[in-house]
């Protein structure tokens, strides 16, 4: 197994002046009409840390809101990308949480998306800021919205159970856990879903890698095919996408982007989200991975499925505007 080169899209402008991007931003969105071209070329050129420099430029000099002045300017998709990139990447992640747990009916795959694909340092970011933004535990909240083993699984991962990732990996141990997957498997009648929650949600990703290997050993086929015979429904592709998170988020996320764009109509927001939560960490890796695995561009996918300054600023991102 390669270790996972991520590269991102986004990296900081230099040399970066937050004072003169509020007044271009300003500047953009003063008088009659919007200059949506350059407001696209600022916020998408810069990282999220330096968008909150701007946020404050903008508010010391003008005595006003940057978010709020955008969402006045803008609408629809374009508005939601321009939106999502000026929130920190935590609070935008607790506000997709909530998003998918309110109203009737629960968005179980992005709860996948968001929380199988995360360290335990990552997750209990997530989890004190959202307590603190939505007044409610991320945990009870869940649970609420959630059940059976699904609910146990992300449970465990929202409690933090993980080992950090910097925990030295056990080869012993990995082979003795690839032995209990076993066992809680394919090796008998029926499947024992609390082992592989339990091994799932604690070992680190290093360690989960070398359990994978040290059971496609011992049982003559991949984790997928097992995952693939024992579970079903969202607790089948809650363990797919930590699987798969293990090996290459990369392609976790192509995929997640490909079935996004596959068949009639397209699913917006899980594009947006992917592309802004991705693009300071390896939405460079993704595009290369989409492309290995689709034999196309992930750039010419986008193009094809969304049109005018919200496709503009989705290109942009993927540095190709």
């Amino acid at each position: 197994m390669m270790e996972y080169k991520a590269v991102p899209c986004v990296v900081p402008r230099s040399p970066f002046d937050a004072a003169s991007d509020s007044q271009e931003l300003r500047a953009a969105m003063r008088g009659l009409g919007t200059d949506e071209e350059q407001i696209i070329e600022v916020l998408t050129s810069r990282t999220n840390a330096q968008r909150q420099v701007i946020s404050a430029a903008y508010a010391s000099e003008f005595d006003r809101d940057l978010i709020e002045d955008l969402k006045g300017e803008l609408g629809g998709k374009f508005e939601d990308v321009i939106v999502a990139l000026m929130l920190p990447p935590v609070d935008y992640l607790c506000q997709q949480l909530h998003k998918a747990m309110a109203g009737i009916g629960t968005e179980e795959s992005t709860l996948v998306e968001i929380l199988c694909t995360k360290s335990n340092e990552e997750m209990q970011q997530l989890v004190v800021n959202y307590e603190e933004k939505y007044g409610r535990p991320l945990a009870e909240q869940m649970c609420s919205e959630t059940s059976g083993f699904f609910r146990r699984l992300l449970t465990l991962i929202v409690t933090g159970v993980r080992d950090p990732m910097n925990t030295p990996v056990d080869a012993a141990q990995a082979k003795e856990q690839a032995a209990q997957l076993y066992a809680a498997g394919e090796a008998k009648l029926g499947t024992d879903e609390e082992v592989f929650n339990r091994i799932m949600a604690h070992a680190s990703f290093p360690q989960l890698r070398l359990i994978f290997d040290e059971y496609k050993e011992l049982s003559g086929q991949t984790i997928e095919q097992a995952i693939k015979h024992e579970m079903a429904d969202e607790l089948h592709e809650a363990m797919m996408a930590i699987v798969e998170c293990v090996q290459s988020p990369a392609a976790f996320f192509a995929n997640r982007l490909h079935k996004a764009m596959d068949g009639a109509g397209t699913d917006d927001a899980t594009i947006i989200r992917i592309i802004v939560s991705r693009s300071e960490i390896d939405l460079e890796t993704i595009k290369q991975e989409f492309e290995r695995i689709y034999n196309r561009t992930l750039l010419s996918a986008i193009v094809s499925e969304t049109s005018g300054d919200y496709r503009h600023a989705l290109a942009a991102l993927l540095g190709g505007a």
